[in-house]
């Protein structure tokens, strides 16, 4: 279980991670053609989004990596988790049915992961 959740943290990981690195460092001009929900949003808003992913995919890693503070590791998966939420309800406003189902598959890895790391596979001592 401990390697499968690993296996998870390191895919969502590099999903938020690029997908932050995205949204944060592209104008808003150049996500429009391949994410059109930015209209819904100020530039400002699409860069936060991608700061929130980009820490995201590092909470996942970096805490159970170095042992500070791992307890970051599932509070990082139900933060990711609520984000997907948010980005569902918007595509679910947009009637783009095709993202909010993405959505619901990365929130459910996220969501397996905060109950593995909360309970059966803590980070801890022996963890």
């Amino acid at each position: 279980m401990n390697v499968f959740l690993w296996v998870l943290q390191a895919v969502l990981a590099a999903v938020f991670g690029l997908a932050g690195v995205m949204h944060a460092t592209l104008p808003k001009e150049k996500l429009r053609p391949m994410l059109p929900w930015v209209e819904d949003f100020t530039p400002t808003q699409v860069r936060l989004i991608g700061v929130v992913e980009l820490l995201g995919a590092l909470g996942l890693i970096l805490p159970a990596v170095t042992g500070i503070a791992p307890i970051l590791t599932p509070l990082a998966a139900t933060g990711l988790a609520i984000t997907m939420l948010g980005a569902a309800a918007t595509h679910a406003r947009r009637k783009e049915a095709s993202a909010i189902a993405v959505n619901v598959v990365l929130l459910a890895l996220a969501a397996v992961i905060a109950w593995g790391r909360f309970g059966p596979q803590a980070f801890g001592p022996g963890g």
